[in-house]
C-alpha cells in the first residue's frame, strides 16, 4: 500500500444497495393507504459491489464505465451525497464536486445576483466575489445577459456560469461529472485549458466521463467499473480505452446474417461478412490488418447480363462518415453472386465502426436494397493513437 500521506482518496471495500419498491403509486390517496400497507415489497438492487481504489495526491484520476454500472452512485459516495452500506471512504483534503452545478441558484434572481449568492454559498465575501466577478462574466461569455433573470437562460448557459463560479473555489480535490456536454466547442475548449492549468498545479482531479478522448488526454490513471465485475480495476489509460471499447462492443455488436427480405424483390443483400487476413470471419481487428468486406446478393428476377453497383459507408459512433467507396467504375456484373472489397490496412483508430452496404443499379439511380449499419466491427491498437484515422507518414530532422 502507498504512504497514506501521498492518498488523497482511498476507497475501501466499499458496496451499496439500493431498494427499489415494487408498488408504484400514481396518487395522493394510493400513497396515503400505502403508508400503512403491511405488504410493502422491494426488490434490491446492488449497484456497487466491493469497490477499492486509491488516488495519490497530484494525480488526474479518471472514472469510466457503461451506464448502469455504478459511476454516478460512486460519484456520489466519493462528494459525501451517499453513504456506502458497507466499506470505508477516506478523504485527504478539501473535495469540491461539480455534479450538479448551479445548486443554489435563484431562477428568480439575475445572473449577477446569482454570482454573488453562489459565492457565498462557496465561502467567498461580497468583496472577493466583486475583485473576481469580470472573470467569471468573461469565462462564461455571458456579459449581455447577466441582468437577465437566470430563469430566462438556457440550461446551457446556466451551467456556463455555474462552472465559472465554481472554478474559483480554493480545493484540494475535483470531483468533476459530465458537466463539459453541456457548452459550444469554443466553451469546452475554454475548459480544456483550465484542466491543463489544474493538472500542473498538483490539484488531484477526479473526472468521470464516457468520453475517452478526455481520458486520454488528461487522465494519469483510469478505474474501469462495469456490472459483470470481470474487466474491474485500475488500468493504464491505454488499457483502459480497449477494455472499455470492448465491452462498449459486445453490447452493440451487431453482425445480421440473413435478412428476412421479400423474396419477390428484384435483388437484395442476402448476407455481409467482415473477413481477416486469414479469411476468418471477425468483427476484431487491429490497426494496420486487413479487412475485407464479402456481400453475398440473391437476384431474384433481373436479367443474368444486368450490372449493377455496391456502395459502402463507415461511420463512427459519433455517425460521422469515414470512408464511403462504390463500385460503379467496376461494373459488377448479377451473374456472380459474392462480392468484396478488400482494405489492405485499416487506417482507424481504436473504436467501433458501422458498416452501411447498399444495392443500387449500374448508374446509381435506383437502390435496389440497403443494410443499414446492421453490421459493426471493432479496432483496437497497439498503442494510444490520437483522431480517427491512422496516418502512415514519418517524421525527418532537417539539419540546417
Amino acid at each position: 500500500m502507498s504512504n497514506s500521506e501521498e492518498i488523497a482518496i482511498k476507497v475501501s471495500h466499499v458496496n451499496k444497495t439500493f431498494k427499489l419498491p415494487h408498488e408504484k403509486q400514481n396518487s395522493i390517496k394510493g400513497l396515503f393507504i400505502n403508508m400503512f400497507s403491511q405488504s410493502k415489497t422491494y426488490e434490491k438492487q446492488q449497484v456497487l459491489k466491493d469497490i477499492s481504489f486509491e488516488i495519490k495526491k497530484g494525480e488526474f484520476f479518471g472514472i469510466v464505465g457503461r451506464n448502469g454500472s455504478g459511476k454516478s452512485t460512486l460519484l456520489k459516495l466519493l462528494a459525501g451525497i451517499y453513504s456506502p452500506d458497507s466499506g470505508h471512504i477516506q478523504i485527504n483534503g478539501k473535495l469540491t464536486p461539480f455534479i450538479e452545478l448551479g445548486v443554489g441558484f435563484s431562477p428568480e434572481l439575475t445572473g449577477r445576483e446569482n454570482v454573488f449568492l453562489n459565492g457565498a454559498l462557496l465561502g467567498f465575501n461580497r468583496n472577493e466575489m466583486l475583485a473576481m466577478y469580470d472573470e467569471i462574466v468573461e469565462f462564461a461569455e455571458l456579459e449581455k445577459f447577466m441582468d437577465q433573470k437566470l430563469k430566462n437562460y438556457s440550461s446551457g448557459m446556466q451551467v456556463r456560469l455555474a462552472f465559472s463560479i465554481a472554478i474559483r473555489a480554493e480545493t484540494d480535490i475535483l470531483l468533476v461529472d459530465e458537466v463539459l456536454a453541456v457548452g459550444d466547442q469554443s466553451f469546452q475548449e475554454k475548459c480544456y485549458k483550465y484542466f491543463a492549468e489544474i493538472k500542473k498545479s498538483n490539484k488531484t482531479v477526479i473526472l468521470v466521463t464516457h468520453d475517452m478522448g478526455s481520458v486520454e488526454r488528461f487522465c494519469d490513471r483510469v478505474l474501469l467499473i462495469d456490472k459483470s465485475q470481470k474487466d474491474n480495476g485500475i488500468y493504464s489509460v491505454n488499457e483502459a480505452s480497449k477494455r472499455y471499447n470492448k465491452l462498449n462492443h459486445e453490447i452493440t455488436k451487431v453482425n445480421k446474417d440473413e435478412k428476412n427480405l421479400d423474396k419477390e424483390a428484384k435483388i437484395y443483400i442476402k448476407k455481409i461478412s467482415l473477413l481477416n487476413g486469414a479469411g476468418k470471419a471477425s468483427n476484431d481487428f487491429q490497426q494496420g490488418d486487413p479487412l475485407t468486406i464479402e456481400v453475398t446478393v440473391k437476384n431474384n428476377t433481373l436479367s443474368p447480363n444486368s450490372i449493377f453497383a455496391l456502395g459502402i459507408a463507415i461511420h463512427d459512433t459519433d455517425n460521422i462518415l469515414l470512408a464511403g467507396p462504390n463500385s460503379l467504375e467496376e461494373k459488377l456484373s448479377i451473374a456472380n453472386h459474392k462480392f468484396k472489397y478488400r482494405i489492405n490496412s485499416i487506417p482507424f483508430n481504436m473504436g467501433e465502426y458501422y458498416l452501411t452496404v447498399a444495392l443500387f443499379d449500374e448508374f446509381a439511380g435506383q437502390q435496389y436494397d440497403i443494410s443499414d449499419k446492421e453490421t459493426s466491427f471493432f479496432i483496437n491498437t497497439q498503442q494510444a493513437r490520437h483522431g480517427k484515422i491512422i496516418l502512415e507518414g514519418e517524421w525527418e530532422e532537417v539539419k540546417e
